[in-house]
């Protein structure tokens, strides 16, 4: 029992604290956002204003700086009848979302909307409404009461219980276990846990077990999965229970995790590809079945399992954990505890189904084809992950966490030599596949301190006789990308453009922008980079080297000069 505990303590543990971890962090401020111990009540952040105009309710929101309302999230229906209300929405601004992943609607500022009201309508008018604030925190959806008045003017409004999402309304708790136990079983066919249940499986061929061993490995598999939902369930829980708006893949909301599960993805990746004995060892746990080890093994891989599977959602999930979401905890743990029971069942049933078993191809060459090939679905997943990871955290983000990739690499390959030196290399290229991330994402939630270059936008400048710094650069361009990192993004280049007064312009040449080929044509360069100064006063510009120290670029913008006539 012992040696059991020291397997599965570690990674279960992990698996929590990185969930916490990812839910506290949360989606990464934009510039100028509210710092978390900042946020309003919801109150404060959207306040709603009532009145009636002959038959037309207008619903007017005054929304604080730094956060908006979804368009999407309002709704209005009389409380007789439960009648909705037809809402007209003035066009809102679009804005990417991490926990949608999508480009959704918003509203900042204030807004109003209007909605016409039956013949004769008296008694109250339910209005739904959800926001967030641009530094990562969500509301729960609020539920508002507008009584009406039998004429035109204000009318008042007051709290209402929320309301559940549609569908879990009319979800009953058995309607739930069983919806969560199907969207588990559909779980084993996402890219995401296919080829670890795969492999898992044809262990199960080898013969070597005997039944009762067996079924003691299904049920450890079983408990590593279920208990670690309930390890989810629980973080989620308690976040909800601290005013946070979360629901399934919450943790994806937060780039740090993003880019872990990357690197987790690419190991099992390697592993399957058969790189490396260690890692396919990683890969395989629970994989020693045949040979009888211990139960640990499986439990471990129940707890892996559910940590790739942490991306996924599959059909029948959405309505089982929304109506959980609503319930009590015990409730919401024992949806959960389906989901997981789901996902851990088909390879339950194999164990204690030696028929199925004596069916299942022997283990032989085949076994290292089909698993090399499905590492594929992995290296696909890591895509898709980059690719969230880039609408959160920026294209610097998803640089430092491909370079981290390659670092891993090379820690593998040069792990395999032997002697001091091999070793000390390896070292060094996990802690730089550690430390590029961690520095990216750090750096990401800074402000730009640079506007975007205009031809327009330089000519005020210059009308105005401000000192104007030009870098004209691209991101497929390596000296100009190097300039930045160890120059002009530095805290020491910010503050001397700070206390000198001098506008940053950024010229982006990466797609080709004419007005910035333009800016190069009459400058005498037909590419990237050209760093410009102009000095308070004049129109006549110092051209930089191409290769900028820190040393050149204060000398350059410190130096005094005559102001042009």
């Amino acid at each position: 029992m012992a040696a059991l505990l020291r397997l599965w303590l570690p990674l279960l543990a992990g698996l929590g604290a990185a969930l916490a971890a990812a839910a506290l962090e949360g989606p990464r401020p934009l510039p100028g956002a509210a710092q978390a111990h900042e946020f309003l009540p919801v109150q404060e952040a959207y306040r709603l204003e009532a009145r009636r105009e002959g038959e037309r309710l207008l619903l007017h929101w005054r929304i604080a700086p730094g956060y908006y309302l979804y368009k999407d999230r309002f709704a209005a229906a009389l409380e007789e009848g439960n009648a909705p209300l037809s809402l007209e929405m003035p066009p809102g601004v679009e804005r990417f979302d991490e926990y949608y992943g999508r480009t959704l609607q918003v509203y900042y500022g204030e807004v109003t909307l209007s909605g016409r009201l039956p013949d004769r309508a008296r008694g109250r008018v339910r209005v739904l409404s959800q926001g967030c604030a641009d530094a990562g925190l969500c509301y729960p959806p609020r539920a508002q009461w507008v009584t009406l008045a039998t004429t035109d003017g204000p009318l008042p409004v007051a709290e209402a219980d929320p309301t559940p999402p549609p569908n879990a309304a009319h979800t009953t708790l058995a309607a739930a276990l069983v919806l969560a136990f199907a969207g588990g079983l559909i779980l084993n066919l996402m890219p995401c846990v296919f080829p670890i249940l795969s492999i898992k499986v044809l262990s199960l061929g080898s013969g070597k077990l005997g039944g009762a061993r067996r079924h003691a490995h299904g049920l450890a598999w079983t408990a590593g999965v279920v208990v670690s939902f309930l390890v989810v369930a629980a973080v989620l829980l308690a976040l909800r229970a601290a005013g946070a708006s979360l629901g399934w893949g919450f943790q994806l909301q937060a780039p740090g995790f993003v880019a872990a599960l990357i690197y987790l993805f690419f190991l099992l990746g390697l592993a399957f590809s058969g790189f490396w004995a260690p890692l396919a060892r990683l890969a395989g746990i629970g994989q020693s079945w045949a040979g009888g080890e211990g139960l640990g093994n499986s439990f471990a891989a129940g707890v892996l399992a559910t940590l790739v599977a942490s991306p996924c959602s599959a059909p029948f999930m959405g309505t089982a954990l929304g109506y959980a979401l609503t319930q009590p905890a015990g409730t919401a743990l024992a949806v959960f505890a389906a989901l997981g029971a789901g996902m851990a069942f088909p390879l339950l049933a194999l164990t204690w189904m030696p028929g199925l078993l004596n069916k299942l191809p022997r283990p032989g060459p085949w076994m290292v084809t089909l698993k090399e090939l499905l590492a594929f679905p992995l290296y696909l997943t890591c895509v898709w992950l980059a690719w969230i990871l880039g609408n959160q955290a920026g294209n610097g983000a998803v640089a430092a966490v491909g370079a981290g990739l390659v670092a891993i690499a090379f820690a593998l390959w040069v792990g395999r030599q032997r002697g001091l030196l091999a070793r000390v290399a390896a070292a060094a290229g996990l802690v730089a596949a550690l430390a590029l991330p961690a520095a990216a994402l750090r750096e990401g939630g800074d402000p730009p301190h640079f506007e975007p270059y205009s031809a327009e936008r330089l000519e005020a400048l210059l009308v105005e006789g401000r000192a104007v710094f030009v870098n004209a650069t691209a991101d497929w361009c390596l000296s100009c990308l190097a300039n930045e990192r160890t120059v002009l993004d530095s805290d020491a280049f910010k503050r001397l453009l700070a206390e000198k007064g001098i506008t940053y312009l950024k010229a982006d040449w990466t797609g080709g922008d004419p007005e910035v080929t333009a800016l190069l044509e009459a400058h005498g360069r037909s590419g990237v980079p050209l760093y410009l100064f102009f000095p308070a006063g004049s129109r006549t510009p110092v051209v930089l080297p191409q290769i900028l120290t820190p040393w050149t670029v204060r000398e350059t913008l410190t130096r005094p000069r005559a102001a042009a006539p």
